[in-house]
């Protein structure tokens, strides 16, 4: 059975893969997410991303190691 994505609210335009991993407590730091990006494999709507400083808008999915998955939702400024 798969488990449902969490929804991870945001308030800007967009979150940043580093970020999102620091404030879902995946890792402790922000200095960590580079280490992380490059020992485990992150999925980005279901392609692998290593960029700490990718860019995540609402509708992205995200799915770490651990099963963990996310969803970005948010109320950030459209891009009209």
């Amino acid at each position: 059975m798969e488990k449902l994505a969490t929804e991870v609210q945001i308030q800007a335009p967009f979150i940043t893969l580093g970020q999102l991993l620091k404030e879902e407590s995946i890792i402790a730091t922000g200095g960590q997410a580079k280490w992380f990006l490059r020992e485990n494999t992150v999925l980005v709507n279901e392609e692998p991303d290593d960029r700490r400083g990718r860019k995540l808008y609402p509708g992205d999915i995200i799915a770490v190691p651990s099963g963990e998955r996310f969803v970005i939702n948010g109320t950030g400024a459209s891009a009209n």
